[in-house]
């Protein structure tokens, strides 16, 4: 599998009812036990209000998750440390940029942290601002202008 067709991934798109056992154990992972994000920061109330992205390997093993709120901010982006440079993380973006579309917003916002601003960046995401703290890591917000399609 090359780094930039990661064929054998799938995305699925879904409630938090759908898709919350799979996106928990992965942001758990990634950012509760590798990132020490504390349990309480990490679940939030938007879930339950957020489009999920899930992505998953060739053998059904969740790899990787992120949200959409209904406000077009995107969050929770994670991919488990194995799974990394496969290109997992830009698929799951496409679907979430994707969904914003399709849900007319006009703007995504997200907070990055800064060590991924270039990921973003390859993604159409321009960073605003200075870097600020959040759950103990260093983070700045990008957004992305949507244009209408016609």
């Amino acid at each position: 599998m090359s780094a930039s067709q990661p064929d054998n991934i799938s995305i699925r798109l879904g409630t938090w009812d759908r898709l919350r056992d799979d996106a928990s154990a992965v942001r758990h992972e990634v950012f509760v036990v590798e990132q020490n994000v504390p349990p309480e920061v990490e679940m939030d109330d938007d879930d339950a209000v957020s489009v999920h992205a899930v992505a998953y390997g060739e053998n059904g093993e969740p790899l990787g998750t992120g949200r959409l709120l209904p406000d077009g901010h995107i969050g929770r982006m994670a991919v488990l440390r194995h799974a990394r440079g496969l290109g997992i993380g830009g698929k799951l973006l496409d679907a979430l940029i994707e969904q914003g579309h399709g849900d007319g917003h006009r703007m995504l916002i997200l907070h990055a942290q800064t060590h991924a601003t270039g990921f973003y960046e390859a993604h159409g995401f321009v960073a605003q601002g200075e870097p600020f703290m959040e759950a103990g890591i260093s983070h700045v917000v990008m957004t992305r202008v949507l244009e209408p399609r016609g």
